[in-house]
């Protein structure tokens, strides 16, 4: 699964916040025969902030239980549960596809944001379980929001997508190429699961959750949502670890030598995020790795030494989503009231590539 990301880097104050959407002058309907064609605008200027605006969520009605998928080996749900942390996997039906997830999430996340579509001028789509000649699933969305001229960007980088996209939406937004975007972690991992492989069908499910990210006025203090500098990076030399094989289009995984990479690099990778952006392990109100497994994800946050942080839990219910697995849980904090807007909240993804990255955000 090969890593597609481009992004226009700038620096800025990461954590200085910025001004809201009610400050932010939005582009007027497009007039009527203007389909694909942006309106004019005013120009936003350029190197400024990006923050959060709104997040949103789409989880499929079918849910496969750890008892059911353990019968299907022999094992018990609590046999299940304990190695994975997973009570529940999300399962698509056949007319929840990958675009019709993103945009139902999408939809979500700039209705919790405020603003009407018309405002998106670029969306994001992190995956890599769109299948083989789908078309570019972003573009879909642009269409299914009413906004198709907007830019459209798929990106793989796998369990890490949905953090390679924020870093190259906030960027875009911060040079003055876009100025409102949606960015999306949508997949149906289970499309590649083997039935009859243990490893990877205890693990996968499906799903997909949004945010919206606007404009923040470099330099403003008080507001509650910034977006730091990402930490981020790749080992194409481990990529068997994590793997489809090409003829039967199966995932493979070895999971034990994921499970010692992941516990023994990922608190690393997330120190490195928080140092980025200024901040310590102490200030964070909410930690929210890629749900690989709750058992990874309770070992990176016990190294990390956020001691004040809510840690995310999300994959107790929805199973390991893959790019999607760290916006759904930002979004179950967000609707549990776990946190509150303008908190800290370190976001670490990491996995298939093997690619990772993380970033510190306020939560809107």
């Amino acid at each position: 699964m090969a890593v597609v990301a481009t992004t226009v880097l700038s620096g800025f104050s990461p954590l200085a916040g910025g001004a809201g959407a009610a400050g932010v002058s939005v582009p007027a309907p497009r007039p009527a025969g203007s389909r694909g064609v942006r309106p004019a605008r005013p120009a936003w200027p350029a190197l400024g902030g990006a923050r959060l605006l709104g997040t949103g969520a789409c989880r499929p009605a079918g849910r496969l239980t750890s008892g059911e998928v353990g019968v299907r080996f022999g094992r018990t749900a609590r046999w299940v549960e304990a190695r994975t942390g997973f009570v529940a996997r999300g399962v698509a039906a056949a007319d929840e596809t990958v675009g019709a997830m993103a945009l139902a999430a999408a939809r979500d996340a700039l209705d919790d944001s405020g603003l009407p579509a018309v405002a998106v001028d670029l969306v994001m789509v992190a995956t890599c379980s769109s299948p083989p000649g789908a078309g570019v699933v972003a573009a879909d969305v642009a269409s299914g929001l009413g906004v198709p001229g907007a830019a459209t960007v798929d990106l793989n980088a796998v369990c890490a997508g949905f953090c390679y996209a924020i870093a190259a939406a906030a960027d875009s937004v911060r040079a003055g190429s876009a100025r409102h975007a949606v960015v999306i972690g949508a997949e149906r991992m289970t499309d590649y699961v083997d039935p009859s492989d243990l490893g990877t069908s205890i693990i996968f499910g499906d799903g997909a959750g949004a945010v919206v990210i606007g404009p923040a006025a470099a330099g403003a203090t008080g507001e509650p949502a910034a977006i730091g500098p990402v930490a981020w990076g790749s080992d194409g030399s481990r990529a068997s670890l994590i793997r489809v094989e090409p003829e039967s289009q199966r995932m493979r995984m070895e999971g034990p030598a994921v499970f010692r990479w992941a516990i023994e690099t990922v608190h690393r990778i997330a120190l490195d995020a928080c140092e980025r952006a200024g901040v310590a392990p102490t200030d964070l109100a909410a930690v929210v790795p890629h749900q690989a497994n709750l058992r990874i994800v309770d070992a990176v946050a016990g190294k990390l030494g956020a001691v004040r942080a809510v840690v995310a839990r999300d994959g107790a219910g929805a199973g390991n989503t893959s790019a999607a697995s760290i916006p759904l849980a930002l979004h179950r904090l967000r609707r549990a009231r776990a946190v509150r807007a303008g908190d800290l909240a370190l976001l670490v993804g990491y996995g298939a590539g093997l690619t990772w990255a993380a970033q510190v955000v306020r939560v809107p």
